[in-house]
């Protein structure tokens, strides 16, 4: 025989008691919604992923930072081909104008050597000795250092005296003279474009 306060529950409170969460059920539940999956963020992202990201972007500033130091190198190996460059330029112009320098002194130095010899051969000339295979000979001498030296024989009766050309031995005054002029070659002068090789020596005549 049964009792009151020996009565099963019935199937409405059981289905009460199993549709009510536990404290414990609704906090981790309530975890989960905040943290999503394991190893989630709020944002979203992963610590790995979080740890990615950063590496990356020190990648990246590593690889700027060399790109920027290459080209600084590049800049400065440009700048010393520009300067070598430059130099080497300057030596070859240096030394076109030393050969240029040496072979012009040369030539004077010929030049001069042979003025005396020039000096014979228009005295000769002057007196009529200069005759045959020696007149021959002697032209062609003057033609040779006239064009392949650019050697000219000035200084005539009659030119007007400059210093820069001219070597005056003797002067007589001319009362009727307004310049002073040649009135007697000694010795021709000779010369090379703008360069005297010896002045022409002289007698002038000029104004009291």
């Amino acid at each position: 025989m049964t009792t009151d306060s020996q009565h099963e529950p019935g199937q409405d409170e059981v289905d009460g008691q199993a549709g009510v969460p536990s404290a414990d059920a609704a906090a981790s539940t309530a975890g989960e919604r905040r943290e999503g999956p394991a190893g989630t963020a709020a944002d979203g992202t992963t610590p790995s992923a979080a740890a990615d990201g950063a590496d990356a972007e020190g990648d990246a500033e590593r690889v700027l930072a060399d790109v920027l130091d290459l080209q600084d190198q590049l800049a400065r190996a440009k700048a010393d081909a520009y300067n070598i460059d430059q130099r080497f330029n300057a030596f070859v112009k240096r030394s076109r104008e030393l050969e240029a320098q040496a072979r012009e002194t040369g030539r004077a130095d010929v030049v001069e050597a042979i003025v005396p010899v020039l000096d014979d051969i228009e005295l000769a000339r002057r007196h009529g000795e200069l005759s045959g295979p020696f007149l021959s000979i002697a032209d062609k001498l003057e033609q040779v250092l006239e064009t392949r030296f650019g050697v000219v024989r000035y200084g005539a009766t009659g030119d007007e005296f400059d210093p820069e050309l001219h070597e005056a031995l003797m002067h007589t005054d001319d009362p009727d003279a307004t310049t002073t002029t040649v009135a007697m070659v000694a010795q021709p002068g000779y010369r090379r474009g703008d360069v005297v090789i010896r002045p022409a020596r002289v007698g002038v005549a000029g104004p009291a």
